[in-house]
């Protein structure tokens, strides 16, 4: 496997501060909270895109 280079947001501050962390894969982006680095999420580029476009926009704060 492949060496994986994970990042963590310039929003984070602190570098000890518990945060979201992405590294790119062949399968897309790789998401994984920095407290428990061994649960591992998987998304499309377009997905994940499409996902923050649609929290920028305030769409989930809506109720159903």
């Amino acid at each position: 496997m492949p060496t994986l280079h994970w990042q963590k947001s310039s929003f984070s501050g602190d570098p000890n501060t518990n945060c979201l962390e992405l590294a790119p894969s062949s399968d897309g982006v790789l998401i994984r909270e920095s407290e428990a680095p061994g649960f591992i999420l998987t998304a499309s580029r377009a997905g994940l895109a499409a996902f923050l476009q649609g929290i920028k926009a305030d769409d989930f704060d809506q109720p159903s």
